[in-house]
């Protein structure tokens, strides 16, 4: 752009000068000083720079009149640059507005969350806290209940009673009685009257063993004389057969 203005600035100059030197020349020629002759060249030459002047002076004008328009078109670009560059800063203006919201809206939010997350982690070891409390609890009611079945177990292998124990016990009033000796008692009170009936319904059931047993040999052996009841029977009718059949014959009289 200077290399082009310093061109345009160079030939304003020369259309100047060219004007200067013309104006100059058409002042200065004397014609009562040369002769006819010197007068037509004079002429000539002078009419040839004049159009050559004049020419100039017409390119030039053409060049101002095109560096005029450019200048006008540079004017509307820059006209249009500005606008532009304006949107652009309004642009960028509003998404400054706009990240500023963002930010402040996720600033908020991110708060309320770190909010929640600290009363979801005071809940969570509330109940955690809780949980290892009563874990500890059942622990320990977990082994003090071993240890009781391990004293009733204890104690269970001593309840069989015999009987001068058992009286003697019975006798006594049941505040008087440790648990495992109460036990004892009433385990006596309920197994004895159990065994006694076990035992007679063993001697019965074996009472009954040798019954069926006689009965199903009676059963057999009446089955065995059944059977050779009913052989010899059958054996007693065959051979009667033949014999019935022998004497049918001379019963008919004969013709």
């Amino acid at each position: 752009m200077a290399h082009k203005k310093q061109k345009e600035s160079q030939r304003v100059n020369i259309s100047s000068s060219l004007e200067s030197e013309e104006i100059s020349l058409e002042t200065t020629v004397p014609t009562e000083d040369i002769s006819s002759s010197d007068e037509k060249s004079s002429t000539h030459k002078v009419t040839k720079q004049v159009l050559e002047r004049k020419e100039l002076l017409h390119n030039i004008q053409l060049l101002k009149i095109e560096l005029s328009q450019k200048n006008l078109i540079i004017d509307n670009l820059k006209m249009e640059h500005l606008t532009k560059m304006e949107e652009l800063e309004e642009q960028l203006n509003d998404a400054l507005h706009q990240k500023q919201i963002l930010a402040l809206r996720l600033d908020s939010q991110l708060k309320v969350q770190q909010d929640e997350n600290r009363k979801q982690q005071a809940l969570m070891k509330q109940e955690m806290d809780a949980i290892l409390l009563r874990q500890k609890q059942l622990e320990d009611t977990n082994r003090q209940l071993c240890e009781r079945a391990g004293d009733i177990r204890r104690s269970l292998r001593d309840l069989e009673l015999n009987e001068e124990k058992y009286r003697e016990l019975r006798d006594l009033p049941e505040d008087k009685l440790s648990i495992p000796e109460y036990v004892a008692v009433r385990f006596y009170d309920v197994v004895t009257p159990l065994r006694a009936l076990v035992t007679e319904l063993q001697v019965k059931k074996d009472n009954l063993t040798d019954d069926l047993d006689s009965h199903r040999k009676q059963s057999k052996s009446l089955m065995e004389s059944y059977e050779d009841e009913r052989r010899s029977a059958r054996w007693r009718r065959e051979n009667a057969l033949p014999r019935l059949t022998l004497t049918t014959p001379s019963t008919h009289p004969r013709r």
